[in-house]
């Protein structure tokens, strides 16, 4: 079941007809899907099933073979990966990226904005603007307190929050998450949920996840693939209970 936009509609992104081949194989096969303002759209599904690639196409690792993918209304697959981040698309893949041997306000700080291209970094100045922001994200992602820790001490759940954190500090409308509570403890799991449901006040977020429990905690809507094409869309409560998605996912 695809998605079928209104057309008076202001989506955050489109993904239109989306297809990519890899020596034949269409590890992704015309899906559609539509991400509203302030919505966490969450995508399930077996493994294989395309999710990961789904994300790679619309940050430009991977090039569609066919199809659209719009971010408030840019074309995104003419765009190169640098751009698309600078156009307001966040990713964060499912290891955390972040530098063990710095602080956690240091890698918040290497993450904001100014001191991002060569010339931001030549004038970029640890002023109030940059604390106070790093400041903001940083009570965000219940790091506060541990603002000059070392990144290499936290826990796996506090380590998957700072590299949220840093992406967080770049203010993405779209913030793309692979699996972010894998490993985590049940009350990580928690406090992420709290997390995302507090940042869509002014983006959208788009997870992957096999946890269903914290999908439900967090998803206005679902969209499941399989063999890359979507095979159910529409609320937790809707695909759980669609005959489709219990035998090929839920039901093993």
């Amino acid at each position: 079941m695809n998605a079928t936009p209104t057309p008076a509609q202001d989506f955050l992104l489109s993904v239109e007809d989306l297809t990519v081949s890899f020596d034949g194989f269409k590890a992704v096969n015309g899906v559609n899907f539509y991400v509203d303002p302030n919505e966490i759209r969450v995508i399930i599904g077996p493994n294989g099933a395309g999710k990961t690639t789904v994300l790679d196409l619309i940050c430009g690792r991977t090039r569609a073979t066919a199809g659209s993918i719009r971010f408030r209304g840019r074309e995104l697959t003419r765009m190169s990966e640098s751009d698309i981040v600078l156009a307001g698309v966040g990713r964060k893949f499912q290891n955390p990226s972040i530098y063990d041997d710095l602080t956690v306000f240091e890698n918040l700080e290497i993450s904001f904005p100014r001191g991002r291209s060569v010339w931001g970094a030549l004038r970029f100045r640890r002023d109030a603007e940059v604390r106070d922001r790093i400041h903001e994200v940083a009570e965000m992602i219940f790091l506060k307190e541990h603002l000059q820790a070392r990144a290499e001490f936290l826990s796996h759940g506090q380590k998957q929050w700072l590299e949220i954190g840093m992406l967080l500090i770049q203010d993405p409308e779209l913030l793309m998450l692979d699996e972010p509570v894998a490993g985590m403890s049940v009350s990580e799991r928690k406090k992420t949920a709290e997390l995302l449901n507090r940042i869509i006040r002014n983006r959208s977020v788009l997870v992957i996840e096999h946890d269903m429990k914290f999908v439900e905690d967090i998803a206005h809507r679902v969209t499941v693939l399989h063999q890359g094409k979507v095979l159910s869309e529409g609320s937790m409560e809707h695909v759980k209970n669609d005959p489709k998605v219990v035998e090929v996912y839920l039901g093993h």
